[in-house]
């Protein structure tokens, strides 16, 4: 489950990514009352296999629920939690159709996965949630599952081996020096690097890769500026991380 909005007194409006159907809104009736039927399975982060029936209106309505992975330990983690906000937020703003995608949701599922079995001490860390190496891989994959994944392996512009000193929206990747025009964002090679390494490799490896901050505010601002660029949002999680 993605997201949950309160609705009336007693009701949740739920924002569910499913195996079949890609993303689908539902409402989910009593389940904020104390003797709820639901009890505390249809919670963000968790893995829930629902019955749904859909009637004449746009949402479906919850009819059973049976929980199949919570990911307590995630969200009863401030910082966990907060990784895992910006996770489901990205994927609330780049799968909003109700179209089926196995790879986005099997990402999704191992995302949570991780999140919840990652033994690293989050002190060590030394850094907001925005810039957690695990939050930074989900995103770069879930923007190659929607087709908006940078070029990163020579100048998107004029094809150049490099080296590469920025990122253009526009180009759709890295640029080297010269074609580095106004608004185009400077990168070091070390973020550079550090992208490719987060795609390469699975996201269990991500929070061992070490990342600088640096290369992790690289990161970063490459992810962000693709989705205002191709996309025309930002995401909320993110500004507060």
């Amino acid at each position: 489950m993605l997201r949950s909005l309160r609705l009336g007194e007693a009701d949740c409006v739920l924002h569910l990514y499913t195996l079949a159907r890609g993303r689908v809104g539902a409402v989910a009736k009593g389940v904020r009352k104390t003797r709820s039927r639901f009890g505390g399975r249809l919670e963000p982060l968790s893995l829930v296999e629902l019955s749904l029936h859909q009637g004449s209106g746009e949402l479906q309505t919850v009819t059973g629920a049976d929980l199949i992975r919570s990911h307590r330990r995630a969200r009863e983690d401030p910082y966990r939690l907060h990784v895992g906000l910006i996770g489901m937020e990205a994927m609330l703003r780049l799968f909003s159709e109700q179209e089926a995608n196995a790879r986005a949701f099997e990402a999704l599922t191992r995302f949570l996965d991780v999140l919840e079995t990652d033994t690293t001490d989050v002190a060590e860390r030394a850094r907001r949630p925005a810039l957690d190496p695990l939050a930074l891989s989900f995103q770069l994959k879930l923007l190659w599952l929607s087709g908006y994944l940078p070029h990163l392996g020579s100048c998107a512009e004029c094809g150049a081996d490099g080296p590469l000193a920025a990122y253009s929206p526009r180009a759709g990747g890295a640029v080297c020096r010269s074609c580095a025009v106004d608004g185009a964002l400077v990168l070091t090679v070390e973020g550079i690097r550090a992208m490719e390494a987060l795609l390469r490799r699975p996201l269990a490896e991500a929070v061992d890769l070490g990342l600088s901050d640096r290369a992790a505010r690289d990161c970063l601002a490459v992810i962000s500026s693709s989705y205002e660029y191709h996309g025309g949002f930002r995401l909320r999680t993110l500004a507060a991380g």
